[in-house]
């Protein structure tokens, strides 16, 4: 019997894309305190292994995938702008210019906790100012790191990305197989 798959999230991105995939989870929500600075990959992988740990001692009996994405440029962390404003600044310091999207993974169970990385380059085309204020105002960057999301209008946004698409909108499928191919076994 295997055991029970349980993500540590709220993102709706990553439970649309574990359903499409036809993978049977369930949603515990882990409240951690989350790193918003220092090497992109560490805080990444860090976050991740916070919420999934977090979840993993209140239920020990579950395999637990907790996920942190975060966009970086030039070592610099991006995370989810707290108002419209600094969504505008975000934007436009991504513009023209190609930035970092960067999942960390953990999947924590007793016999088997691992923690993988994965990144993938998005770069965006020249913004103008209308494009960014256009943007903005759709509402569409609130709660997404970097302020923008790849599978809504964020696509216009974007001129090309190198790597991984699920990665961008918030959960690396690849690497997450990588880890425990048997997930796919997991039927809704």
């Amino acid at each position: 019997m295997t055991r029970p798959l349980i993500l540590a999230s709220r993102s709706p991105q990553r439970r649309a894309i574990l359903e499409q995939l036809g993978i049977a989870f369930e949603v515990v929500v882990a409240d951690v305190a989350e790193i918003a600075a220092g090497d992109p990959v560490e805080v990444a992988c860090a976050n991740a292994r916070a919420k999934a740990a977090a979840v993993a001692r209140r239920r020990p009996e579950a395999t637990v995938l907790g996920v942190d994405t975060v966009v970086a440029l030039d070592g610099e962390i991006y995370g989810k702008p707290a108002s419209a404003a600094a969504a505008r600044e975000t934007l436009k310091r991504l513009s023209g210019r190609t930035h970092e999207v960067i999942s960390g993974i953990a999947l924590l169970d007793s016999a088997n906790p691992q923690v993988a990385h994965e990144v993938t380059s998005v770069t965006f085309r020249p913004l103008s100012e209308k494009v960014v204020r256009r943007y903005v105002e759709t509402g569409e960057w609130s709660g997404r790191a970097g302020g923008y999301a790849i599978q809504g209008k964020g696509a216009l946004l974007v001129r090309r990305i190198m790597g991984d698409y699920l990665n961008v909108v918030g959960l690396p499928v690849a690497k997450l197989l990588d880890l425990d191919l048997t997930l796919m076994l997991r039927e809704n």
